[in-house]
């Protein structure tokens, strides 16, 4: 039988496979069984109690871990000139890392001494055991400009794209990182921030042509007036936090909360916990837990923080960037709920009933540790059977009752009927210059919809406990179509062949039956996005007029703190609500919170138009090698100029004008969303299935303009025109397609034996 290994050993076997902590892992790496187990877990017992370890659940972890985003202090030079960095933030009992930064050629100088926010890479092999790389240096916040540089005969200029600047950078010899003439650069102040003359600027990034793919978000935050450099004083506010302790907090440290995010999430504002219930009045029923970021512990009301907040209203996102509505100090380190790290949280605890009936719910303001950060595919797959190492530990503990409570979720969302509609997202993908390598649509898994189901019956859960207590909150209001946007659908859901009833109080359930009736079919993406473009936006007000696409009476956002300033405003009220502190909402904040609600609403918009702005940019981009390439796609909009057209392949909207359509003159109907020509008769509606050339691709500004080869698989007159034949007729459409305004239009036109 195998030696019982020593304290050092089993120290050494977990910080070498740290995925794989379980005791039976341990006990099968070193070949222990029967008794050898019981003194396995009694050695287990008192690493964990000499706080070399820490037991959650069923896995043994290592609890001297760092988090992704740290603060740190440089330490001197050692003697082969190597920069050694001391973490400010280590909730480890055992030996502090040993952390080597990393310069880049871009980098401030950087002392012994000096502070700075930087991202860990772990290492192995090495005498260090993290890399660091710099963010920012703590202490500073230099100016930055986004511009153009003029060359000159001593260093030159940078002339910025941002249309509230009114005066040019220099920048001297030496300083201009190699840039050239007509490059789009980013630059940073150095000198005094001056009142009077040009500023002295540095340039630390060289982004080449203005219209390259690298510079296509910059481009979009200038124009949309997106706020991107924070304002000294919040910054050192940010600079100055730091991290919450349990005092006046629930100890929620030992509950196995799991944060479930996208790969590449850059922040981390929910972690979720089920198990069922073990109350024998509620036979078949879950708990479920929701944690999220206390951001309200670090913003506080009427802080230079607070105000630079709600003046962005929201994070920014892009697929190469974001503009976050936080400095990245609290972003991503001190408020993103990293794993095996405190953190401070406003967490829910929810009952349900066996059908997925919220029974009970209890706020708390907690101090949390997740046990782990996963991806939503790395869930889905464990729970499909191909768990990988860091998701295999969790599985049964966690992931699955996860999976079990959201199966009971389900059966309350059927009898709630929210709108289902089928509009798949697309998926940027570029490669590290900043190019477009592939245009995908993400994928929809269930854990995406476990996570989304869970979220809005917390936001649900904040709604009711607010208003309940007589608290002024934001809620989140979608209200139902106007009669004239339905009246529209029902018309195209006619010409498509399909029923939508009269004469009714409109529910979601009505406007499923008739995306159900379309699922499958060639209609469905028109209907699909014909039901989307009837809906109103929505908007926060401190008024409830109900959810409409949810099919909710009261709902409010409690769940993205970090990057949607609403979500703050909500847990200020339930901090106010419960008395847990003096950084509630505040009466001359909730006296404002109209206000309030226009703001973010509006900034809202700006972001969803930069970010489309952005994507449509990158497309153009993308496409400008095809030039020349056949596309099929569907008719997805009419206007008096021409029409649009979404292409299948990357979801691109391209504009086919009226004179790619064909010689004759094309007669627009906006009540029937119809171009219909005045000699051939042919009608080009909403839907219609359309192969196209593509004629140009502009990246500067993301349009992309088509002429027509085929629509509904007949050739365009204009194709058949040049070829010297006459066209005399549209497409054939199906029994039951055509609408009575696009009937009656029909009627004029030439019959198709004329």
């Amino acid at each position: 039988m195998a030696q019982l290994p020593t304290k050092e050993q089993i120290l050494a076997w977990i910080s070498e496979n740290p995925h794989a902590t379980s005791k039976r892992d341990i006990a099968q790496a070193f070949g222990l069984k029967g008794a050898k187990r019981i003194d396995l877990k009694r050695m287990l017992k008192e690493l964990a109690e000499e706080g070399h370890l820490e037991k959650r659940r069923k896995t043994y972890l290592d609890a001297d871990r760092l988090p992704p985003v740290s603060v740190l202090q440089i330490l001197p030079p050692d003697a082969q000139g190597d920069l050694f960095a001391r973490p400010l933030e280590w909730a480890g009992e055992g030996p502090v890392p040993r952390i080597l930064f990393s310069a880049r050629a871009t980098d401030s100088g950087l002392g012994a001494g000096d502070r700075i926010l930087a991202r860990l890479q772990e290492v192995e092999g090495e005498e260090h055991h993290y890399i660091a790389r710099l963010i920012r240096k703590i202490g500073t916040n230099p100016a930055r400009v986004l511009g153009v540089f003029r060359a000159g005969a001593e260093g030159g200029r940078i002339v910025p794209i941002s249309k509230g600047s009114d005066r040019d950078w220099v920048v001297r010899p030496g300083e201009t990182h190699g840039a050239r003439d007509g490059e789009l650069v980013e630059a940073e102040q150095i000198g005094p921030k001056a009142r009077m003359g040009s500023p002295r600027a540095r340039i630390v990034t060289r982004l080449g042509d203005p219209g390259a793919p690298r510079a296509v978000s910059l481009i979009a935050i200038a124009e949309h007036g997106i706020p991107d450099a924070f304002p000294d004083a919040a910054v050192a506010e940010a600079d100055a936090a730091t991290p919450a302790n349990v005092k006046g907090r629930e100890d929620l440290r030992d509950l196995p909360l799991v944060t479930i995010d996208p790969a590449d999430a850059r922040d981390r504002d929910d972690a979720v916990l089920a198990h069922l219930d073990d109350d024998p009045k509620n036979p078949g029923g879950h708990v479920i837990w929701v944690a999220i970021a206390d951001v309200a512990h670090y913003v506080r009301p009427g802080s230079a923080l607070d105000h630079e907040a709600k003046r962005r209203g929201n994070s920014t996102y892009f697929p190469d960037r974001v503009v976050p509505m936080l400095p990245d100090t609290l972003s991503g380190d001190l408020c993103s709920l990293h794993e095996h790290v405190p953190r401070a949280c406003l967490a829910v605890r929810m009952v349900i009933d066996a059908d997925g009936n919220k029974i009970g719910h209890r706020f708390v303001r907690g101090l949390m540790r997740s046990v782990a950060s996963l991806a939503y595919e790395e869930v889905q797959d464990a729970f499909d059977g191909q768990a990988d190492s860091k998701a295999a530990p969790l599985l049964d503990d966690v992931l699955r009752p996860l999976f079990a409570a959201y199966g009971a979720l389900k059966k309350a969302r059927a009898r709630r009927q929210p709108l289902e509609l089928d509009l798949p997202e697309r998926k940027i993908a570029l490669n590290d210059a900043g190019e477009v390598v592939s245009v995908g649509f993400k994928d929809r898994l269930d854990a995406h919809k476990l996570i989304e189901e869970f979220m809005v019956l917390a936001n649900v859960a904040a709604a009711e406990e607010l208003v309940a207590r007589r608290q002024p909150l934001l809620f989140r209001v979608h209200e139902e179509p106007s009669p004239e946007k339905l009246e529209s659908l029902r018309e195209t859901a006619e010409a498509s062949g399909f029923s939508l009833a009269k004469g009714q109080v409109l529910q979601t359930r009505q406007l499923n039956r008739l995306l159900e009736q379309a699922q499958g079919g060639d209609f469905a993406e028109l209907i699909n996005i014909t039901t989307l473009r009837a809906m109103q936006q929505a908007y926060y007000f401190p008024q409830n007029f109900g959810h409409f696409g949810l099919a909710l009476r009261a709902y409010a956002h409690f769940t993205s703190p970090i990057r949607r300033y609403a979500d703050l405003v909500v847990h200020r009220a339930l901090i106010a609500a419960h008395g847990w502190g003096n950084d509630g909402l505040r009466l001359e904040d909730a006296e404002a919170l109209e206000e309030t609600a226009k703001h973010i609403s509006d900034t809202e918009r700006r972001s969803m138009a930069a970010e489309r702005d952005t994507n449509d940019r990158y497309l153009a981009a993308y496409l400008s090698d095809r030039v020349g390439s056949t596309f099929t796609g569907r008719i997805s909009g009419i206007a008096r100029f021409g029409a649009f057209v979404k292409l299948d392949e990357t979801g691109a909207d391209g504009l086919l004008p009226m004179r790619a359509l064909g010689q004759e003159y094309f007669h627009h109907d906006a009540d029937s969303q119809t171009l219909m020509g005045s000699e051939s008769g042919l009608t080009i509606g909403i839907g219609d299935r359309v192969t196209v050339k593509l004629a140009e691709a502009v990246p500067v500004t993301g349009g992309l303009l088509l002429e027509l080869l085929e629509i509904e698989g007949r050739q365009s007159p204009i194709r058949r025109g040049r070829s010297g034949g006459k066209y005399r007729g549209g497409p054939q459409r199906k029994a039951g397609q055509t609408a009575k305004k696009r009937g009656s239009l029909r009627k004029k036109a030439p019959s198709r034996r004329g």
